[in-house]
């Protein structure tokens, strides 16, 4: 009887609405929940039905969800104070903003004075090729090669440049998004 009464009752009441009481959990009731009672008569615990490969798949995939779901909602909180120590105040954030903007345009205007000096190459390119003009078949070789290496270099010039004016959209456009969260949390950090 010591050992039963450590253990606890278990009761239930079974498909036909009779109440069964045991010392161990009721094979008749592995279908409905038992209740585990103390030596007192209270509930120490409530144990569920067993459940079906369906039923635990379907328990398993709510717990990874609910799962995933808080860890989006804690990821999403240390975002949030991340920013809001990285920038206080708008003022902090404007000025990083033009901060990585000056980076982009002095990138920028290396290149842009690149194509300048490409633009220069052309005319002396243009100068030598005029003499040749009447036959362009009689074009030495190295002058074909500088032509080539001037076009591909020109080529790859505006291609940089191109990036790099998507760089500016891509810094704008985070920039951005992080100002449109930050207003609330800064709203929100005020009150």
């Amino acid at each position: 009887m010591g050992e039963a009464a450590a253990q606890g009752i278990f009761t239930c009441v079974d498909s036909h609405g009779k109440k069964i009481t045991s010392d161990r959990p009721i094979p008749e009731c592995m279908d409905r929940e038992q209740k585990e009672l103390n030596a007192s008569g209270t509930v120490k615990r409530s144990v569920g039905p067993v459940l079906t490969v369906q039923e635990e798949n379907a328990l398993e995939a709510r717990a990874k969800k609910e799962a995933e779901d808080r860890a989006r909602v804690n990821e999403e909180r240390r975002r949030n104070r991340a920013l809001l120590t990285r920038y206080q105040n708008q003022a902090a954030h404007d000025a990083e903003r033009a901060n990585a903007l000056t980076q982009v345009d002095a990138v920028i205007l290396a290149a842009n004075k690149r194509l300048a000096e490409l633009a220069k190459q052309r005319k002396d390119l243009d100068a030598e090729l005029e003499f040749y003009k009447n036959d362009p078949s009689k074009v030495p070789p190295y002058l074909r090669r500088r032509v080539a290496e001037f076009e591909e270099n020109l080529v790859a010039q505006q291609r940089f440049i191109a990036n790099q004016q998507l760089e500016k959209k891509r810094v704008n456009d985070r920039f951005d998004e992080e100002l449109a969260r930050l207003k609330p949390l800064w709203a929100g950090a005020a009150s």
